[in-house]
């Protein structure tokens, strides 16, 4: 690294000076917190500090998480009492208790990170340097590997779009949007990246970037079927539009479980639609988010090739 306080265009960004804080919320994560603990442990470019927050989890979650926070230091570990049923609402409230206790502390970036999540030791350093070529990024993230029937499998979405289990943000983009709204419904991921289009900023994921998520999105709460049940209801009440929803559906009947989830999330979203359930969001995000899905839809039936409608997965 050159000591020259001009830029060296010969040599990639350098993220010495940036430094960046993480929040994972966890619930009965005890098959998996010890591989995110250790991934992360692992980094060429360790986070300032890490905040896990247990929101009541009733197995040995709490106990291998304070082990490892009492021989790491950046490590703060705290304790919630959490709902009795695992809900997105509840997990909201673990992570602005986790931000207020990194509020006071001087950072560049933020990263919600799942506690089911592994990757090699330069990610979070790649991270970086994505931020450190594009100031107007406000929103990154990898490839996500979702486990699933024996394998990881590719989880194919639009490039401007980051998974919730591993979204890192420009702190100054994530202030302000307000950071994730309490839904409890769910989507508090997909509201948050919308949010930061909303306000200007970029959202990137990048293939090169690879990390493995040990859980299918979704299914900590139960089976693949319900999750693509609850993922229509809660596409209803944060505005998704009918058509793009119905599309994004048929595109993924050769998704596992197949036809069954496809139908399953279709009813869902049906469901929340007789019941006349009330939106979640403001107005003008709805109208934003239309907007986007009208123009996915518009270039799709133009070129067939939107990868985010096609299918979520990809083996």
């Amino acid at each position: 690294m050159t000591n020259s306080t001009t830029p060296n265009p010969h040599q990639p960004p350098t993220t010495a000076a940036k430094t960046y804080v993480l929040i994972t919320p966890c619930r009965n994560e005890a098959d998996f917190i010890e591989g995110t603990l250790q991934a992360v442990i692992a980094q060429t470019v360790r986070p300032k500090k890490w905040v896990i927050v247990s929101d009541g989890s009733t197995d040995r979650t709490d106990e291998i998480v304070e082990r490892y926070a009492q021989k790491h230091d950046f490590i703060l570990f705290l304790r919630q009492s959490g709902d009795r049923q695992r809900n997105f609402g509840s997990k909201v409230e673990a992570i602005n208790l986790a931000y207020e206790h990194l509020r006071e502390l001087q950072f560049d970036f933020i990263g919600n990170l799942d506690a089911d999540i592994t990757f090699d030791s330069s990610y979070y350093a790649n991270i970086l340097s994505k931020f450190e070529q594009n100031e107007r990024l406000g929103l990154a993230g990898g490839l996500r590997l979702d486990f699933s029937r024996g394998r990881f499998v590719k989880v194919l979405c639009a490039k401007n779009s980051v998974g919730g289990p591993i979204q890192m943000f420009r702190r100054q983009c994530y202030e302000t949007i307000g950071g994730y709204q309490r839904l409890s419904c769910g989507g508090i991921d997909a509201v948050a990246e919308t949010m930061v289009r909303m306000h200007g900023c970029q959202v990137e994921s990048f293939p090169d970037i690879t990390v493995y998520h040990h859980r299918a999105t979704g299914t900590a709460g139960g089976g693949v079927i319900r999750a693509r049940f609850k993922k229509g209801e809660q596409h209803y009440l944060i505005g998704y539009h009918p058509l793009f929803h119905m599309a994004s559906c048929m595109f993924r009947f050769s998704s596992f479980p197949f036809m069954l989830g496809s139908l399953a999330e279709i009813a869902g979203y049906t469901w929340a639609f007789l019941r006349r359930q009330k939106r979640v969001v403001p107005d003008d995000f709805v109208r934003f988010l239309r907007g986007e899905q009208w123009a996915r839809l518009r270039s799709l039936l133009l070129t067939q090739r939107d990868p985010a409608l096609r299918s979520q997965t990809q083996e």
